[in-house]
C-alpha cells in the first residue's frame, strides 16, 4: 500500500468560571499537516509532519503557571507510527507502535531576557507584567513513545490475548526558568478526558488513583511512564463485541523531567468488561485497586468508567 496526504484546521475553545465570569482562559489555534503511508520497511508505517500555532488568552485563570495575559505556541511535530493489528475491535495478533517529537523555537536563546530573575517574587507590584513577558512565547521540546502488543494465546476466534502496553511521555526546556505552562500530563484515573486541547495538557489514565491525583495543583506532570499488561477474553465478537479482561498496571508523573525514573512505579491491579455497541460505541467498566500511597493517600479501591475510547 501507499499513500499519502495532508490537512489543515482551526479551532477556538473558550473556558469561563461558573462562579466568576471574570476567570477565563480563550485559545485560537490553527495547523497544517501532511501525512504519508510508507512503503519502507514495510506497509504498516505511517510518517506525518504538522506546523501549528495557539494562542492562549487568559484572566484570572489560576490553573495554569502563568494566568494573565496572551501567550502564543508556535510548534512543529514529528511522528512515525505502525499499526499491524488484524482486528479494530478485538485485536488477537500485531502491534501498535508511536514515536513522536514536538518542538517549538528557543526563543530564549536570542531574546536576551533574563529569566532567572523573571517573575519569581508573586508579591512583587510587577509580577503580572513580569508573568507576561516570560511567556509571550512559550518554549519546549516534547518526546512521547507509545506500544501496545497483542498475542493469542490459544486457537480460535474466541480465545484468550495478552495484551501489553509501554508508553512514556517527557516535556523538556530548553531553559530551566523558563518552563512551559501549557501541554504537561495530567496522570492517574480513568483518562476520559483523553487529549484536551481546550486546557492545553495531556490526560494519562492509570487504574487504581483518583483523577490527577499523581499530578496535582502546581504540581504539573513534565515526565511519565505507564505499563500495562492485561488478558482479555472475548464472550461476543461480530458487530456487538463484549469482552472481559483481567490487569496489572504501572506509572508515575514527575514534576521536574531530572527525577524521571522509569522503576519508580505506583502499582494497581484489577478487573473489567468492554461493551462495543454500533449505536453507541465503546463503554466500559474497570475496578482496580492502587497498591501504593501518592502525595501520602492510598490508592485504594477504584472504579473507573469509560466512554467512546479506551484506556
Amino acid at each position: 500500500m501507499y499513500g499519502y496526504g495532508s490537512y489543515y484546521g482551526s479551532y477556538y475553545n473558550n473556558y469561563e468560571s461558573y462562579y466568576d465570569p471574570d476567570k477565563f482562559v480563550k485559545l485560537f489555534g490553527a495547523s497544517l499537516g501532511w501525512g504519508k503511508r510508507l512503503r519502507w520497511p514495510d506497509d504498516y508505517f505511517t510518517l506525518s509532519a504538522e506546523v501549528a500555532f495557539t494562542r492562549y488568552m487568559l484572566k484570572n485563570w489560576s490553573y495554569f503557571l502563568v494566568s494573565n495575559g496572551n501567550c502564543n505556541n508556535l510548534n512543529v511535530g514529528l511522528t512515525l507510527s505502525r499499526v499491524s493489528t488484524d482486528n479494530q475491535l478485538f485485536p488477537r495478533r500485531g502491534s501498535e507502535f508511536m514515536a513522536s517529537v514536538t518542538l517549538t523555537p528557543p526563543w530564549s536563546a536570542w531574546d536576551g531576557k533574563d529569566y532567572a530573575n523573571l517573575a519569581t517574587d508573586r508579591a512583587s507590584a510587577n509580577y503580572t507584567d513580569e508573568q507576561q513577558d516570560k511567556y509571550r512565547w512559550i518554549e519546549y521540546h516534547k518526546w512521547k513513545f507509545r506500544s501496545k502488543t497483542y498475542t493469542a494465546l490459544t486457537n480460535g476466534q474466541k480465545c484468550f490475548v495478552l495484551m501489553t502496553r509501554v508508553e512514556f511521555g517527557i516535556l523538556g526546556a530548553y531553559n530551566k526558568n523558563k518552563k512551559s505552562p501549557f501541554e504537561t500530563y495530567y496522570v492517574g484515573g480513568d483518562g476520559m478526558s483523553g487529549y484536551s486541547t481546550g486546557y492545553a495538557t495531556e490526560t494519562i489514565a492509570l487504574r487504581g488513583y483518583d483523577n490527577g491525583s499523581l499530578t496535582p495543583y502546581y504540581q504539573d506532570g513534565y515526565a511519565y511512564d505507564r505499563f500495562t499488561l492485561e488478558l482479555r477474553y472475548p464472550f461476543l465478537l461480530g458487530n456487538t463485541t463484549i469482552y472481559g479482561l483481567t490487569f496489572a498496571e504501572a506509572g508515575n508523573a514527575w514534576n521536574d523531567t531530572k527525577d524521571f525514573n522509569p522503576f519508580d512505579m505506583k502499582r494497581s491491579a484489577g478487573v473489567g468488561v468492554r461493551i462495543f455497541l454500533p449505536m453507541v460505541g465503546l463503554m466500559g467498566i474497570d475496578w482496580a485497586y492502587g497498591f501504593d500511597k501518592v502525595f501520602g493517600t492510598k490508592g485504594g479501591s477504584q472504579f473507573h468508567f469509560i466512554l467512546g475510547q479506551e484506556f
